[in-house]
């Protein structure tokens, strides 16, 4: 059953009638531009949703924290979801239409079938969160399936997930264009994620070791250092040194394989997973070297 509100973009529950909605909109020629999120929106989402209404003729933001992608001691129960604030958000942004399934309505009672990346979910956060990244490239898949998008936006400070489904999407021949879109931060510069805002005054405060350890990363290769072990090191010391933070991985990987690299060359991708207090955050940065 689908809703509007007050002029707003047609609220849809099943896949059956988001299928439908969308079928039409490509029959009548509209481009249709995908923003999937998991709610809890925020100016990071709105970078995503603007450039999304900035290059199609139709948008359509889903809202679905997915189970699948959480671990059994993670904060699905927790998670924010405060949706009318993200239809209003939505409803400024020019958003045409959110597709705002139940659980029962994305898995069913029997499901059987699984999305799984070989190898690209073996470094980094799927190390610490087994089963993460078959839940993301399953609902991934799904959602691009009902939503039937020209282009889906996703951000890079999620860069192992989107990583993942730049190669699903081309290994699986699924007809997309997925478009990366800039990491958005806050004034002091800590990426904007949903989880912020579980951080006290004090985590927040010392959560910003996160993107000054990076930016000293950046300056680092930039003079000339070329030794990812010893600039792992470096980079640990500095994220320790920091009131409260447990390091989940301290990395420096190549962008495409995600695979731990000796040598600073090519696209590196330099990538921090870091708890403060219950709240886990991520963080990273590319440069590229030669």
């Amino acid at each position: 059953m689908s809703d509007s509100y007050s002029g707003g973009p047609q609220i849809v529950k099943t896949a059956a009638e988001m299928n439908t909605w969308a079928l039409e909109a490509l029959r009548a020629g509209k481009s249709i531009g995908f923003v999937p999120t998991m709610g809890a929106l925020h100016a990071g989402h709105g970078a995503l949703i603007e450039r999304a209404v900035n290059e199609n003729a139709a948008v359509v933001v889903s809202i679905f924290v997915n189970p699948t992608q959480f671990g059994p001691n993670e904060d699905f129960t927790r998670y924010p979801r405060p949706f009318e604030a993200d239809v209003k958000l939505c409803a400024d942004a020019g958003v045409d239409c959110i597709y705002a399934p139940e659980p029962a309505e994305m898995y069913a009672k029997d499901a059987r079938t699984w999305v799984e990346v070989g190898g690209l979910a073996d470094h980094l956060c799927g190390l610490s969160r087994p089963g993460h990244f078959r839940g993301v490239a399953t609902v991934v898949t799904k959602l691009l399936s009902i939503v039937r998008p020209t282009r889906a936006y996703f951000g890079k400070k999620d860069a192992q997930q989107l990583r993942i489904i730049e190669v699903l999407t081309r290994d699986l021949n699924l007809g997309v264009e997925i478009v990366p879109c800039e990491i958005v931060r806050e004034a002091d510069g800590l990426a904007m994620s949903s989880r912020n805002r579980y951080l006290s005054a004090d985590e927040r405060r010392e959560a910003l070791v996160l993107h000054r350890t990076l930016k000293y990363f950046e300056e680092r290769v930039a003079s000339g250092e070329r030794d990812a072990m010893k600039l792992l090191g470096e980079l640990a010391e500095k994220i320790e040194a920091a009131q409260g933070a447990e390091i989940d991985y301290v990395a420096i990987v190549d962008a495409i394989t995600l695979e731990d690299i000796a040598e600073i060359k090519g696209e590196v991708l330099a990538a921090l997973a870091v708890k403060f207090g219950t709240t886990r955050l991520i963080d990273n940065i590319r440069v590229m070297v030669g």
